[in-house]
């Protein structure tokens, strides 16, 4: 399965969800390759500390889509809207496309244009396309975490999912010292979060 998490607009944070995405994928016994195709490299980045500090099991993270699929490998690709080309190309390899959306209206205005690019690379044959909130408010009530989900409702071609990773220092720390939340915090609400999102993707 190839899925490409992004989005038209910058800060949805799905760098830091694709890096713990593929933790979780591998814990559950998965061969996962990471396409960093970001320019910021942040994934790649935050391998490279796993790497040097040796902490086990290592990321495999590319900087471009490969050539040829491993059969029954997981591929997970980054990439910025700062680089058109390489985000069109990922929209037209990608089985799925996976978008994190922060609860704003900015956001989803950049989720619209975005499903307007994949159109236009993809025709008809659009892949399946799922949202969810990231970043979401943690009060349970929250009226901007409601109205961007029910903003996410109303757009055609998307799936919504109803797990959301709230903004939590979990998932900053996880960056910072290379590991993921469920490694970091294995009994956190982040984990818990994860774990979550993480078998909506897979089911």
């Amino acid at each position: 399965m190839r899925t490409l998490y992004a989005n038209f607009k910058g800060g949805t944070g799905k760098s830091t969800i694709v890096f713990n995405l593929a933790l979780w994928q591998q814990a559950q016994g998965q061969a996962v390759q990471v396409c960093d195709l970001d320019p910021q490299r942040t994934v790649s980045d935050v391998a490279r500390i796993r790497s040097e500090d040796g902490i086990e099991p290592a990321l495999d993270v590319v900087n471009d889509l490969p050539a040829r699929r491993r059969k029954g490998t997981q591929y997970l690709i980054d990439v910025g809207a700062s680089d058109m080309e390489a985000m069109r190309k990922a929209i037209r390899w990608a089985d799925r496309v996976v978008i994190p959306v922060t609860p704003s209206q900015a956001d989803i205005w950049a989720t619209q244009r975005f499903l307007g690019i994949m159109r236009e690379e993809r025709g008809r044959k659009m892949p399946d396309v799922f949202a969810f909130l990231n970043r979401a408010d943690p009060h349970p009530r929250s009226r901007e975490n409601a109205e961007a989900m029910e903003a996410l409702e109303m757009l055609p071609g998307i799936t919504p999912l109803e797990p959301k990773l709230v903004q939590r220092l979990a998932f900053r720390r996880s960056f910072s010292e290379g590991l993921s939340v469920s490694e970091l915090e294995p009994r956190s609400k982040a984990a818990e979060e994860l774990e979550a999102l993480a078998r909506a993707l897979d089911s």
